[in-house]
């Protein structure tokens, strides 16, 4: 069965230690936790590096590194640093930046920036980023060329962009060192709706076989046993679950339980 590792957002009102905690009270394989370069400390490292250590859990990715125009080049590479002290093996970026060419000129310098660390440098898309589809995704890395870029796959966001889930399956396998996983409703918010697409992404997604999503079928599209990130942000599930740890317990139980009534 794949390695499930508890995304940040899971529990996005709690610090990174509480993070590490509640994957290892629920059950999960690895952890991802939540990097903010502008307010991230040197002793959020060392509590972050203890509980690492104390629990055995690894470190699947950190997050976010956000391109925007004008960006803080420093700030992107202080990510990848807390990722690198912490053993992350991959960090997470997205794109604000309409220029593709920029996008893809900054992707490639965080690859640079990224060799000997061990971390992949994984672009996500969706429509709430300007790189919205698969396909401008996989053109955008074509561009970085860099051994260390990486493609983020997210089902909410390949079925919110249209993206066919039969391109999943043509993804070269060396992109994909990992996945998100979740369910979600069938009704898609209006592409010109920020609000909507937001709070559909942060507030509305669905435990595994709980949405409408063709999950079974993007599920038979990624390599075998690809470790998953079950990005399952959720304010009913924030709202039943104000406790992390058996959040992240309904959680791991919901995902394993739909991992074997589809693997294979």
């Amino acid at each position: 069965m794949n390695p499930i590792s508890l995304a940040s957002g899971v529990v996005p009102e709690f610090g990174p230690v509480e993070t590490i905690r509640a994957a290892e009270v629920g059950g999960f394989d690895q952890v991802g936790l939540w990097v903010d370069p502008a307010t991230w400390t040197q002793a959020q490292t060392g509590e972050a590096r203890a509980a690492l250590a104390d629990t055995g859990l690894p470190l699947l990715d950190v997050e976010v590194i956000w391109i925007q125009p004008g960006s803080d080049i420093a700030l992107h590479k202080k990510v990848i640093d807390v990722g690198a002290e912490l053993g992350a093996r991959n960090v997470l970026c997205v794109s604000s930046d309409p220029d593709m060419g920029q996008t893809a000129a900054r992707l490639h310098e965080l690859c640079v920036y990224a060799e000997g660390s061990g971390m992949r440098v994984a672009l996500e898309f969706g429509i709430f980023t300007e790189v919205k589809t698969l396909a401008m995704a996989l053109g955008v890395l074509d561009q970085v060329g860099h051994p260390l870029r990486a493609l983020l796959i997210d089902p909410i966001h390949v079925d919110r962009s249209l993206s066919p889930v039969a391109d999943l399956a043509k993804v070269p396998r060396e992109l994909l060192p990992y996945a998100q996983f979740c369910d979600a409703p069938a009704k898609r918010p209006d592409p010109a709706n920020f609000a909507a697409i937001i709070e559909d992404a942060i507030d509305l997604r669905e435990q595994c076989g709980e949405g409408a999503l063709p999950l079974a079928a993007m599920y038979a599209a990624l390599p075998p046993g690809i470790p998953l990130s079950i990005e399952l942000r959720s304010k009913a599930l924030r709202d039943g679950f104000p406790n992390p740890g058996e959040r992240a317990k309904a959680v791991a139980e919901a995902t394993r339980r739909w991992l074997a009534a589809n693997a294979g």
